[in-house]
């Protein structure tokens, strides 16, 4: 009888047959701004781009804001054609020409603000809006020229007003005086359609800083403004250097310019559309 020793282990798996290590998808998951905790991306996009913990609100881009506060499909763009330019032939790092062509293929936009006519729950307005993503959402002389053909045309047509800010720039220096005038010149087109008896509702959003804040974004019938925005002229930074002193808490965020009356209410992003529409209606526009 033949004797042999038996071998107890297995065959070895060959190397195409063996599972492979399952990691997380890449972007499933990020960092909350706010909180700096670690949120699921799709909860937080189902919330608007806010975060399910803390209720941050963080940055969202203009055609994003359109698809959240119009109705769908009934934004019709004005003016889309409208170019800034060099007048002055600025340059810091670089020259103001290379970075307006630079921001204008980054974020796919001819200028900081998009305007036009929709609806908001039926309702027909003339809306516009700044985006802090092309050069800070500083307002130069397009930015300035939509705005105020935006609201000549509200004035024409009768139209309840509404323009989201986020405009962390303010006056776009790279244009200098011509930069600085559009603030007088959107505030004059606005006092004419008070006078006519318009209804202007100012969203402010995280930043709404320095010449838009000084100008049209304070000038609103209501000012609405999201969670925890950075809303004024100066930095809260900049201002304590100058002055040497230390700032009460929450300087500068929505939460205490409500306290101080500078604002009419705080309106969580996913309850915007709603609020604007109760407006129109409470105010019989």
């Amino acid at each position: 009888m033949a004797s042999g020793k038996v071998e107890d282990s297995a065959p070895p798996i060959p190397p195409s047959m063996k599972r492979q290590k399952r990691g997380v998808p890449e972007g499933l998951f990020q960092q909350c701004p706010g909180c700096q905790g670690t949120i699921f991306r799709k909860a937080a996009e189902q919330r608007l781009n806010t975060c399910p913990e803390c209720d941050y609100h963080w940055y969202v881009s203009a055609p994003q804001r359109i698809r959240q506060v119009l109705d769908e499909g009934t934004f019709e763009e004005w003016d889309p054609d409208l170019m800034p330019v060099d007048p002055l032939g600025f340059a810091d790092q670089k020259p103001y020409a290379e970075r307006l062509a630079a921001e204008q293929k980054r974020t796919g936009m001819r200028d900081a603000a998009l305007v036009g006519g929709g609806m908001i729950r039926a309702r027909r307005v003339a809306f516009g809006v700044t985006d802090s993503a092309f050069i800070m959402g500083s307002m130069g002389s397009v930015v300035g020229e939509k705005l105020t053909r935006l609201v000549e045309r509200a004035t024409a047509h009768s139209l309840p007003l509404i323009i989201i800010s986020g405009s962390g720039g303010g006056a776009r220096m790279h244009e200098g005086i011509l930069s600085l005038m559009q603030m007088a010149k959107v505030s004059a087109a606005l006092a004419r359609y008070h006078e006519s008896g318009g209804l202007f509702i100012s969203v402010l959003t995280n930043p709404t800083m320095g010449g838009v804040a000084a100008s049209f974004a304070s000038l609103g019938d209501l000012c609405f403004a999201e969670p925890k925005a950075l809303i004024g002229f100066a930095g809260p930074r900049t201002i304590k250097a100058t002055i040497r002193i230390e700032l009460p808490k929450g300087f500068q965020t929505s939460e205490f310019l409500l306290e101080h009356g500078f604002i009419d209410r705080i309106v969580r992003r996913e309850n915007l559309k709603s609020e604007i529409a109760r407006a129109i209606d409470y105010c019989g526009k």
